[in-house]
């Protein structure tokens, strides 16, 4: 996302699969196809909420005009949207809840058909209701995806996390399985972070 940017400076790699995103060869229009963002706060498309799931179909060719539809009941039903807004499909997602909006981006992301699911954050402008609800669907969708997800909540942390890598002021500090990184952590500042000596 960063790549855009004046100035910016990128170093090291991030192996994705088999290849290193960042090579100077590789396709950035189809890693982004393999990535599904859900952000800090809930981002729809300027667009109706049919609209919103149907655009990734449609700019990727993921689906001939008379199959559409059907997809994006399909995404909508995964992410438990589709009886919440079968009767709104043509307005616009501003009139949903923060939750809603947030489960129609997850939506819209996995309509791409990705591999990994990043959440920045995903909860975090969320009510406990909706939190849940995410959470949940993240509980369901790691059969089929990697999920990546940064959190600042160690209560969900523990929640949701197979592996761990704890940072601290931009440097990786513990790296490891979830079950280890808290009965065994390693390193002192992870120990005080789990302890809550800081936050």
């Amino acid at each position: 996302m960063h790549d855009e940017n004046p100035g910016a400076i990128v170093s090291g790699s991030i192996i994705a699969g088999d290849y290193d995103i960042y090579d100077i060869n590789t396709d950035v229009t189809d890693t982004r196809k393999r990535m599904g963002l859900l952000a800090q706060h809930p981002c729809p498309l300027p667009m109706s909420v049919f609209e919103n799931v149907a655009y990734g179909l449609r700019i990727h060719n993921l689906g001939r005009k008379n199959e559409i539809r059907g997809r994006v009941e399909h995404y909508l039903n995964l992410v438990g949207l589709w009886d919440e807004v079968k009767d709104k499909l043509h307005s616009s997602p501003a009139r949903l809840s923060l939750g809603q909006q947030q489960r129609l981006c997850l939506a819209r992301g996995l309509a791409t058909e990705p591999e990994f699911i990043l959440g920045d954050e995903a909860t975090s402008s969320l009510d406990p209701i909706s939190t849940k609800k995410i959470e949940e669907l993240f509980f369901k969708l790691r059969e089929k995806y990697t999920i990546i997800l940064v959190t600042h909540i160690l209560r969900q942390a523990r929640r949701l996390a197979d592996y761990i890598v704890f940072m601290y002021l931009g440097e990786v500090i513990e790296a490891g399985p979830a079950d280890e990184f808290f009965k065994n952590p390693k390193h002192q500042l992870t120990k005080d972070y789990i302890a809550g000596s800081f936050s």
